[in-house]
Order: structure tokens, then C-alpha cells, then sequence
């Protein structure tokens, strides 16, 4: 943005507010209108885009107490906004019809002995130029001595500033999280659709760009950044791009060995091994029955539980000492006590 657009652009006409309208009321302004105009709800429309263009630029200078400033004051200096040019009777537009000559004549002194002289500028930049950075201006001329530096600050215009990012929630059952979805989400009055990636974690933050607030001096807009919270599953849970769940078996099955059916979750079936004197909690992999995303796809991890049966009929009491008499001479905490005092 140039200092002719903040010449040339009444931001306060732009949200429709008066110039004395404080930050809540420009803030409120902004966030109808680009409620109204946001591409989201115009798509394929240039004007309405254009449009909400304006109006992010409008709020990016009012919204900023410094940046408001500086545009109250140059305008003020053109009298609200006309095109600065040289050569004779220049433009006018402050009060009474005064020029720019006039306006720094009185600021400045106007009288004999100044050498400042604002018809040798041909833009409003050139003018800031002269009294603003040091050094000349066009044709050699310098800044009067004693003069005090641009008010403005440096080149007294704002540089492009990218928007500010806008955060959410998304919350997903486990199967829309795991195979991806699509969901809606209002954001400061805006409601717009989310395309939420297969394989995505409880706690993953998803970053849409361009759909933050929009910048300020030309400046590209901020990102959407959607944290998702995933609903647990009563078997399935995620690790990484896997799916994993714990196998109940019985003592019988991880001792002598078996072949299961585990359910899996599109809702068929996978037969698993599970190989004779397999432990509690070992995990057996199988190969692509996972989550497929961006990273492949993945596989399922089976982690084997043994469940010891709560109560015996007589029968199978019997069969269980018998096997203890059979395997007594086994000690499973054989060096249990020396590793302790290791």
C-alpha cells in the first residue's frame, strides 16, 4: 500500500463507521462485513472477493491505534484525500480551498529565508521524502535545518502484515478420525466447511491456510489452525498410522497355541496366530489392516491378554492341579530375588 491509497481510501466509508468510532465499534464493523462478503460465502464472486479485500485493509489500518494515526493525520494534511500533484495551483481540498503549499507554508513558516518547497514534490511519497527520511529530496533539496523527523515514523506507510491465525476445537468419533471426514465449523460468525485428513490423532492440530483473519497493507491472510479431538473406541485406538487393540485369550489358547478371528475395523474379520507359550502383552503385527493416509498404510497391532477364568466348576479345578503337579519343578521367579538386589 502506497501513501497515495491512504490519500485516496476512506477507510472509515469502507465498515461504514464514523471517524471517531472507537476500536470495539471498528471491530464490530469488520466482523459484519466480512461475515457478508467472506468468499466462502460468495464463491466464484470477484466483486464480493474484492470487496472483502478492501475491507480486511480497512480494519488492518483502523484496528491498529499507530497505523490509525498516521492516516487520521496525512489526510488531514490533504484536506481528506485528493491527488497531490506539482505545477501550478496544485490540488486543493483543505479548508477553504488551501493547497498543500499553504498548508506547509503555515506549519513551516512560509516566510522568506525557508528553503521548503512542496511544489517540488510530484507525489505525496515525494513530499514525505522531503521532510521525513534526510538526506535530499528530487532535485537536490534538502529538509530545512531544525526541522523534526517524520512524524509518521520512517516512511510514514504501513508495510504488508499477514493476518492474524484463528484457532478451534473439531471434535470426531474414532471412525471419521480414522478413515476422514468432512466437517462444518463456525469461526467468528463464518461457517465453513473442513476437510479433515484420514489417519488424524486426538490432539493433532490441522493448519488451513488463507483462512485466518485477513492482513493488513496488502498482507496475506492468517491460517485456520483446528485442533481435533478424537472420541475414544471401546477396542480401537491409533498409533501412528496403525490400528491397535488388545486380544483376549484364554490360558489355554497362549499355552498351546491358536488361530483367531479378530474383528477388524470395517467391520470384517482377519485370522490371527497366536504361537503355543505366547505371554500377556505381546503384540502380534498384522500386515495392512491399519490406517491408510498420507503415510501409507498401516497395520494392526494385536497385543494378546490371557484372562484367567474368575471361577472353576470342579472339573476344571482338577485339570488345573494337575497341571501344577505337572509343572512344579517350574519357577518363573527364579531369579527374581538376585536381580532385585542387583
Amino acid at each position: 500500500m502506497t501513501g497515495q491509497d491512504w490519500l485516496e481510501k476512506d477507510f472509515y466509508a469502507t465498515l461504514g463507521v464514523l471517524k471517531d468510532a472507537d476500536a470495539d465499534a471498528v471491530k464490530k464493523a469488520y466482523r459484519k462485513l466480512a461475515r457478508t462478503w467472506h468468499p466462502d460465502r460468495n464463491p466464484g464472486d470477484t466483486a464480493a472477493e474484492s470487496k472483502f479485500k478492501d475491507i480486511g485493509e480497512a480494519y488492518g489500518v483502523l484496528s491498529d491505534p499507530e497505523q490509525r494515526s498516521k492516516y487520521d493525520a496525512l489526510r488531514a494534511m490533504a484536506g481528506g484525500g485528493p491527488r497531490f500533484t506539482s505545477g501550478a495551483g496544485g490540488a486543493t481540498g483543505g479548508p477553504g480551498g488551501a493547497g498543500f503549499e499553504d498548508l506547509f507554508g503555515g506549519m513551516f513558516g512560509g516566510g522568506a529565508g525557508t528553503n521548503f518547497d512542496p511544489k517540488s514534490a510530484e507525489s505525496i511519497e515525494d513530499l514525505l521524502r522531503m521532510f521525513g527520511q534526510g538526506g535530499a529530496a528530487r532535485g537536490g533539496r534538502r529538509r530545512p535545518a531544525g526541522f523534526s523527523p517524520n512524524p509518521f515514523g520512517g516512511g510514514g506507510f504501513p508495510t504488508a502484515t499477514r493476518g492474524s491465525d484463528v484457532v478451534t476445537n473439531a471434535r470426531l468419533p474414532f471412525r471419521n478420525a480414522v478413515e476422514g471426514s468432512t466437517v462444518q465449523l463456525t469461526v467468528d460468525g463464518r461457517t465453513m466447511t473442513v476437510r479433515i485428513p484420514p489417519g488424524v490423532h486426538d490432539g493433532q492440530k490441522i493448519r488451513l491456510r488463507g483462512k485466518g483473519e485477513p492482513g493488513s497493507g496488502g498482507g496475506e491472510p492468517g491460517d485456520l489452525v483446528v485442533t481435533v479431538q478424537v472420541d475414544p473406541h471401546p477396542v480401537f485406538s491409533l498409533k501412528e498410522n496403525n490400528l491397535a487393540m488388545t486380544l483376549p485369550v484364554t490360558f489355554a489358547e497362549a499355552a498351546l497355541g491358536a488361530t483367531i478371528e479378530v474383528p477388524t475395523l470395517d467391520g470384517r474379520t482377519v485370522r490371527v496366530k497366536v504361537p503355543a507359550g505366547t505371554p500377556s502383552g505381546r503384540t502380534l503385527r498384522v500386515k495392512n489392516h491399519g490406517v491408510r493416509s498420507s503415510k501409507g498404510l498401516g497395520d494392526l497391532l494385536v497385543t494378546v491378554n490371557v484372562v484367567i477364568p474368575q471361577k472353576l466348576n470342579s472339573e476344571a479345578r482338577s485339570a488345573v492341579e494337575q497341571f501344577a503337579a505337572a509343572t512344579a519343578t517350574d519357577d518363573p521367579r527364579a531369579n527374581l530375588a538376585e536381580q532385585a538386589r542387583a
